[in-house]
């Protein structure tokens, strides 16, 4: 920390008080290259900051008012010994945004999120082996960030401030659940551009965005109560499945994403990478591939998850004469002719969960349950049906490809509900009844 520097005319209201008025500051050095000055008017002085440029140029700033009439307050008024900590503080920003521009042109959000958006699609058009990309990230970062003023700010300049009001604004356009996605992609944007250009960047950047982009309310969801369901309906919505892929000359392909679906309670963006080879036979196991959310290492590719005997038996008809690297999971294509009538010309990989929506709207149909059920209820019931079986929540969360912080946050009720039922094994009894007095009858 620099040295203060005292001086006998200016450190205190009633030295300056004795000073004349006059337009040129009183300057005193208090640096190299830096001078503290007390500009005196009628009503109280001012601070300025003197920088030397070099060639007997200088730069001359305001610093504050000084506490000649009122107290000081650190910000807009300030004590001598204030103002110059205030003078190096703004020598430092200075310096440092000059190493900044040394280094390369301005970074600017819009500069961080394209850079993240380009960089995601490199990466899903590998993942997705030629199948059409979604571009959900593309999507919501350039509707909510890149279409507001935000996106043309310097990264190095960004405030909490900055980042706040933009979610707060957000907040008021989307749904929790919307907000949360855009914000995690604003926020991974970011992050990435300040590993690639950290040099460029003022170090407390990365605390800037966490504080920036944290909730306001620490308020986890939960999984809804209508979207879990007892074993009977889903087995009424997997024998719906195979109704409506009867009607609607599925081949059999609908009902066995349902059924994967089901009996294994992971995500559709993972049963559909599934290829024969994933199906153990013998062992009535399936391997499902890891799901690619998060930035970790993942340290295996498939999740084991054992299954009943007619499962596998839905299945087979998918691996009689198919080669082991072939995806397991297709469905039909068709090719439409008229308005109402289209053709089946070949199959394909499922793509977007949002090709599951027709037919599973005729499955709900058919299988009589609410029509505001989502496919995800799958795998909401399957997670509860583990915890109701008592099963460690690790065991839970690994089976179904999550943290145990994710499965006791949206499922704690029924975490309770399994511990209260363990816990009622260990209960004793602790009060012994009184026996009852015998009398004699004769």
């Amino acid at each position: 920390m620099a040295k203060r520097v005292r001086d006998a005319v200016l450190d205190s209201p009633t030295a300056r008080a004795k000073l004349k008025q006059q337009t040129k500051p009183y300057f005193r050095s208090i640096d190299r290259g830096l001078h503290l000055g007390y500009r005196k008017g009628k009503t109280g002085g001012t601070w300025v900051a003197r920088r030397y440029l070099g060639d007997e140029r200088y730069a001359v700033e305001a610093l504050g008012r000084a506490d000649d009439r009122q107290a000081a307050n650190g910000t807009t008024i300030l004590t001598f010994q204030q103002a110059q900590d205030r003078a190096r503080g703004r020598v430092k920003e200075v310096e440092e945004a000059e190493r900044i521009a040394a280094l390369g042109p301005t970074i600017t959000v819009r500069n961080a999120i394209t850079a993240y958006i380009e960089a995601c699609e490199v990466r899903e058009a590998k993942n997705r082996s030629g199948l059409a990309l979604r571009r959900h990230t593309r999507s919501r970062l350039t509707k909510h960030v890149l279409r507001g003023d935000l996106a043309e700010k310097a990264l190095q300049a960004l405030t909490v401030d900055d980042l706040q009001t933009w979610r707060a604004a957000a907040a008021t356009t989307m749904a929790d659940g919307g907000v949360r996605r855009v914000t995690n992609d604003f926020r991974a944007a970011l992050n990435a551009s300040v590993r690639r250009h950290a040099a460029q960047l003022p170090a407390t950047i990365s605390t800037t965005i966490r504080n920036g982009l944290a909730a306001q309310a620490a308020s986890a969801p939960v999984a809804r109560e209508a979207q879990i369901l007892p074993d009977a309906d889903v087995r009424r919505l997997v024998a719906a499945a195979a109704e409506a892929d009867a009607d609607g000359d599925w081949d059999g392909d609908l009902h066995r994403l349902v059924v994967v679906l089901a009996a294994t309670g992971l995500r559709f963006s993972q049963v559909t990478r599934m290829t024969v080879a994933d199906v153990q036979v013998e062992q009535n196991r399936l391997m499902v591939p890891v799901s690619r959310k998060g930035t970790g290492t993942r340290h295996t590719s498939h999740i084991g998850v054992r299954v009943a005997p007619d499962v596998i038996t839905a299945l087979r008809p998918a691996l009689v004469g198919r080669r082991g690297q072939e995806p397991l999971l297709m469905r039909p294509r068709w090719q439409k002719v008229t308005v109402r009538d289209h053709r089946k010309v070949g199959r394909v990989r499922w793509g977007e969960a949002s090709e599951m929506l027709r037919p599973w709207a005729e499955v709900l149909k058919k299988a009589g349950v609410s029509s505001n059920l989502v496919p995800y209820a799958l795998r909401h019931s399957s997670i509860v049906r583990g915890l109701r079986a008592n099963l460690p929540v690790r065991l839970v969360a690994a089976l179904h490809d999550t943290s145990t912080a994710m499965i006791e946050a949206h499922y704690s009720a029924y975490i309770v509900t399994a511990l209260d039922e363990l816990a009622a094994l260990a209960a004793v009894s602790l009060v012994t009844p009184v026996p009852a007095q015998l009398r004699s009858v004769g």
